[in-house]
């Protein structure tokens, strides 16, 4: 299901030993992780584009500690994912949420994320899935109709795209972040629902929506860690320990 991602391609990529090749020639080398990298170099913002090093490390001592264990279940419960589904996570980060809810219910996984580091991180963790570094802003390369599930979990969205690659009457899944997520380091935010509700309005049907609140009691070490994977310096030194709020909207849709 993966489409060269050269402009004015698009063609069908097929696989030969540790390579990706399209019928036009362009070829895509598979990392020693397992992860494949199709990002083009005019797709690049920066040298180094999407999470740090620092920030995919951070996060993933949060998830070791099980701080946002309470998030998945919820994600899993609205989600009600089937074996047989085809799931894709657009900015998938890590792959905490993708990899922990494939291993869960056993459906066919594929990630994308525009982080080298964050996407090596998931295929070492979660090898049993696919993992792609693209920008998902500008181009999913992937073909038509191939998933009947898209997660975008506190990611950038790209409606447009997230409709070509669902099938007719497939699910989509957001996580945005509540106004009381992390209040207590950034204070209150904005409510992002109704603003969210309408980018997908021309061809999405919101039928599920909840809001889900947790919170943790963080040590010093832990509160650092969340810092820094909001790329947040802390104004008052040294961080000390402190109980964190983690809140999530969730907006379950059905592609028209």
């Amino acid at each position: 299901m993966l489409l060269c991602p050269v402009r004015n391609c698009h063609m069908p990529l097929r696989r030969a030993e540790r390579r990706l090749l399209c019928p036009r020639g362009h070829s895509f080398d598979v990392a020693r992780s397992g992860y494949i990298n199709l990002l083009q170099p005019q797709e690049r913002r920066s040298k180094h584009p999407g999470d740090t090093a620092a920030a995919v490390a951070a996060r993933r001592r949060l998830q070791d500690r099980g701080v946002t264990e309470p998030l998945l279940r919820a994600i899993a419960e609205m989600l009600a994912a089937r074996p047989s589904d085809i799931v894709l996570d657009a900015g998938c980060g890590d792959g905490f949420y993708l990899g922990s809810l494939a291993r869960q219910t056993g459906f066919d996984a594929h990630g994308v994320d525009i982080s080298t580091p964050a996407v090596d991180a998931a295929a070492r963790r979660y090898p049993e899935c696919e993992w792609i570094v693209a920008n998902a802003d500008r181009f999913l390369p992937y073909a038509d109709r191939s998933f009947s599930i898209v997660l975008s979990i506190t990611a950038r969205m790209n409606a447009g795209e997230f409709r070509r690659v669902l099938r007719d009457g497939g699910g989509l899944l957001v996580a945005i972040p509540a106004p009381e997520d992390l209040v207590e380091l950034r204070g209150a935010g904005r409510d992002r629902v109704a603003r969210t509700i309408q980018t997908f309005a021309p061809e999405f049907t919101l039928v599920d929506r909840r809001r889900v609140v947790t919170a943790a009691d963080l040590d010093a070490a832990a509160v650092h860690d969340v810092l820094v994977s909001i790329y947040r310096p802390m104004r008052v030194q040294p961080v000390q320990a402190m109980r964190l709020t983690f809140s999530l909207d969730l907006l379950r849709f059905r592609a028209a």
